[in-house]
């Protein structure tokens, strides 16, 4: 009889054999062509969504897989070795902890047995604006009651797929800042209903080196139902960080699975390639950095792991899922350049991929956290050492 880590594995392995067949449908030809055309990959996100695999994390009882954030990784994990973006659909996995945990019963059965069948689509987080960054609690944008319902004026920014998504999760302010003694409080999370937004919402596309579906936001006495608040009102900046480590772990996720895309094409292409008579990959100047990159991408890929084994154990996993998205994000973009250099000029050529999956490694550094913001939660709450910032 198999024990249960066997019986994991097994699980595992089938999850990742499921989703690669499911990429084979959608090969590089065609995240070329999306790129190239700037398109959301409709028919992608559609093939997962009726797979199940974007419900992974909703549980069985609201019509989800039930699975945990090991699993959730996993996918994320294959579908970018596979040479995918998954970052047209990442949203929906981790803005969910927010709605499983403290969204209330009748949300739940209104929403997610919906978005687990993909009548509605949730892959939308409105929290970043542009004068506050990364302090999120000194957002601006205000959300003020009104007998039964919130008007929302303000702005957003950095906000992707808002114009592929059904629902927004909306983080706005409820108490003016300086009333605050707390300024962490004063803060709440909406689902923002975009079907009926009309021209209370303008939604304004933002054109960047990467296919990312990304808007800046302005909202205009957008009315948003009382029925449609999460949780309690002024906790909302707590509920968000509920589901940051999930984030923090499924980003990793996506980074590692870039790199080893990454490192797979470069030893590849370096044992394929002869110059001078010989594979080029026998000179350690282009075998040494592809071997250091996998070495790296492989230790962030355990970090991850102990993070979300962890987080699916419902134990405390801060420092860990911050330390695998630091690791994995570093050792992607590490295997991003020697990738590049491994092919020369013909890493700059479209038809290679590389440059494609270049540019989407670099944002991860970035995006949704900086790394320096990663250092200095670390430095801070784990070291113990004086707040850098």
């Amino acid at each position: 009889m198999a024990t249960l880590q066997e019986e994991r594995t097994q699980q595992h392995d089938a999850i990742r054999a499921a989703i690669r067949d499911i990429c084979k449908d959608f090969p590089d030809a065609y995240w070329r062509d999306v790129d190239q055309r700037r398109e959301y990959p409709e028919a992608f996100v559609r093939a997962l969504t009726e797979a199940g695999w974007l419900a992974c994390l909703i549980p069985e009882e609201y019509g989800g897989a039930g699975l945990g954030i090991t699993e959730a990784s996993i996918i994320l994990e294959e579908l970018n070795r596979s040479g995918a973006n998954s970052a047209a659909c990442h949203a929906q996995m981790y803005i969910m902890g927010t709605l499983l945990k403290h969204g209330n019963e009748e949300q739940k059965r209104r929403y997610l047995p919906k978005i687990a069948s993909g009548e509605l689509r949730l892959q939308a987080f409105g929290v970043t604006e542009p004068n506050a960054g990364s302090e999120t609690t000194r957002i601006e944008t205000t959300a003020v009651r009104k007998g039964d319902r919130y008007v929302v004026n303000g702005q957003k920014i950095w906000i992707s797929r808002v114009l592929q998504s059904d629902l927004l999760l909306l983080l706005a302010r409820t108490t003016p800042y300086d009333q605050l003694e707390d300024k962490t409080r004063g803060l709440s999370v909406f689902l923002v209903d975009l079907r009926t937004a009309g021209k209370a919402l303008e939604v304004r596309p933002i054109d960047t080196m990467i296919n990312h579906a990304t808007n800046q936001l302005f909202f205009n006495d957008l009315e948003v139902p009382a029925e449609n608040l999460i949780g309690q009102e002024g906790q909302g900046f707590r509920h968000i960080l509920d589901g940051m480590n999930a984030e923090r772990i499924l980003i990793a996720s996506e980074a590692i699975g870039d790199g080893r895309w990454l490192v797979e094409r470069a030893a590849r292409y370096a044992s394929q390639r002869v110059v001078f008579g010989k594979p080029i990959g026998a000179n350690q100047g282009v075998q040494f950095p592809i071997a250091q990159a996998y070495a790296h991408v492989e230790a962030a890929a355990l970090v991850r792991d102990k993070a979300a084994a962890l987080f699916d154990a419902g134990k405390r996993c801060g420092a860990e899922a911050n330390m695998a998205k630091l690791l994995a994000s570093e050792a992607s973009w590490e295997a991003a350049n020697a990738c590049m250099s491994a092919h020369g000029g013909y890493g700059m050529a479209v038809e290679y991929d590389v440059e494609r999956k270049f540019r989407e490694a670099r944002l991860f550094l970035v995006a949704p956290v900086n790394n320096n913001l990663v250092l200095a939660f670390l430095g801070q709450h784990v070291l113990g050492m004086p707040r850098s910032y």
